[in-house]
């Protein structure tokens, strides 16, 4: 968790202070120069109004060149990135058939399957000769294939569950099956009636697509303080106590919800304790591995092995395939009459367009490369070598002053820029210096906790990292957030005490 200094805080709301009192005084302006020439509605309200538009306007399309960069190659140890300009202080950027290659820190290409593989990629071009590139048709209809229920079996196997469902995108993974877990019929209930009685207990810190799947289930919802199995305790048991809002009556379920690495605090949960607590009080658990899976563990298998959780433990298991396994979609796994029960009910299997079939091919492909299935010791290696890459590479950053958040073996390690005027600084110059990373700032971190989110690949030379370390360590104190003092310095200054 976040520590904010007062001085830091002080600083970064000053900064902020001033963007809105300027983009406030430049709206009033404008208003007065542009009403002559302003456009009749006729009636209608504005479609972009309030603070969200106001936040676009004068705040994010000053720096929007620091985001939503082209590229032009596969997102590998290096990526090309598109060259773009604006002839309008930044309102609206222009390609060039120019690109720049760069050390790629910023895609979530953590085992290196993304980019073009001996064993993966060929199976993946036949697949495509085969199946196409859709099934133009829905899982129920005529969208499930051979590779679907492979996959599906294979995955199971995989995590540790009896079963498992597909999905064509992870986003959705999490926004579509909530709000049925906790629907109108549900196998946590035997009886049919209104989305009622039902209690989502949510770590603060949970991805946007569990927030809004949480938000369309109809559940009343609660929140714990992140990663803290304690205030999880003091939630479920005041909730317990209460009941239901107005009735009083007891809950139908409780779940409570969470993530295996927390996505933007590179962060690991505390599960053994989580899943201790929920037992406790009878609340089913729900865990979010999208960063975790394949990455982590001795195996790959996420953050249950690492911890040593018994994956029986963990009543719904979801994850991802755009992260570890080079491919896209999403997964649950779980018991056979849970799986069964989506797959009767779940709008995202019922309704949208299934998993393109090369994907499919990728995802289990991948997965057996993790298994040593493919007759090499390749997944055993990847594994070695992300674990490797990412810690030399947090232990080097901290070294030199930087902070930075999450765990050992995490391979997502986000540094604390704070300032908003540090947050184009440090992407503009990173890329400069041929380094490609991801800045992240308000909505999607709080607003005073705007940084810059290294993502750790297999495919990472350690020629690659060092070079990356040279460049991170310059921009640093040119830009000043190396917030503690570096290594060298601590040493001294211990020497001087001594």
């Amino acid at each position: 968790m976040v520590r904010l200094p007062y001085l830091t805080a002080l600083t970064t709301l000053f900064s902020y202070g001033l963007l809105f009192a300027f983009g406030q005084i430049r709206d009033f302006f404008r208003k007065i120069l542009d009403w002559p020439k302003s456009k009749d509605l006729k009636g209608y309200a504005p479609i972009c109004l309030g603070l969200e538009d106001f936040y676009t306007r004068r705040l994010y399309l000053r720096i929007q060149d620091c985001f939503g960069r082209p590229i032009a190659s596969a997102p590998d140890s290096r990526i090309d990135v598109v060259e773009r300009f604006s002839t309008d202080n930044n309102k609206t950027l222009q390609r060039t058939i120019n690109t720049t290659s760069c050390i790629n820190l910023g895609s979530y290409n953590y085992l290196g399957f993304a980019a073009a593989d001996e064993y993966c990629t060929p199976l993946v071009i036949e697949s495509l000769k085969k199946y196409s590139p859709s099934t133009c048709s829905v899982r129920v209809d005529g969208g499930t294939t051979k590779l679907h229920a492979e996959a599906e079996e294979l995955v199971a196997r995989f995590v540790g569950k009896p079963a498992a469902i597909t999905f064509g995108m992870g986003y959705v993974t999490n926004s579509a099956i909530i709000p049925v877990l906790m629907g109108k019929v549900s196998v946590f209930q035997s009886s049919f009636g209104k989305s009622q009685g039902g209690l989502i207990i949510s770590d603060t810190l949970n991805h946007n697509s569990i927030v809004n799947g949480a938000r369309a289930s109809g559940a009343t919802i609660r929140v714990f303080q992140h990663n803290s199995p304690s205030h999880l305790e003091e939630v479920l048991r005041e909730q317990i106590a209460e009941g239901q809002p107005r009735t009083h009556r007891p809950w139908k379920k409780i779940i409570v919800v969470v993530e295996g690495i927390y996505s933007m605090e590179g962060e690991l949960c505390n599960l053994p304790e989580i899943i201790a607590v929920c037992k406790k009080y009878k609340a089913y658990t729900y865990l979010d591995e999208a960063h975790s899976i394949g990455a982590i563990g001795k195996t790959g298998r996420g953050v249950c092995e690492l911890l040593g959780v018994d994956t029986a433990d963990v009543d719904i298991m979801m994850g991802t395939f755009t992260k570890s396994f080079g491919s896209c979609g999403g997964y649950i796994a779980a018991s056979k009459e849970i799986i069964q029960y989506l797959k009767y009910t779940c709008p995202a299997h019922i309704y949208a367009t299934s998993m393109s079939p090369p994907a499919v091919q990728q995802v289990i492909s991948s997965i057996k490369v993790i298994l040593g299935e493919d007759g090499s010791n390749r997944g055993a290696q990847k594994l070695t070598c992300i674990r490797e890459n990412s810690n030399f590479f947090r232990s080097e950053l901290k070294k030199m002053g930087f902070e930075v958040l999450g765990d050992n073996d995490s391979p997502v390690m986000p540094i604390m820029l704070y300032n908003p005027a540090k947050i184009p600084a440090f992407s503009r110059e990173c890329l400069r210096q041929n380094v490609a990373i991801v800045t992240v700032a308000f909505p999607a971190t709080p607003l005073l906790l705007a940084r810059a989110r290294i993502c750790i690949s297999a495919s990472h030379t350690r020629e690659d990292l060092i070079k990356s370390l040279e460049v991170i360590s310059r921009v640093g104190d040119l830009v000043g957030i190396k917030y503690f003092p570096v290594e060298n310095e601590k040493a001294q200054a211990l020497k001087k005490v001594d």
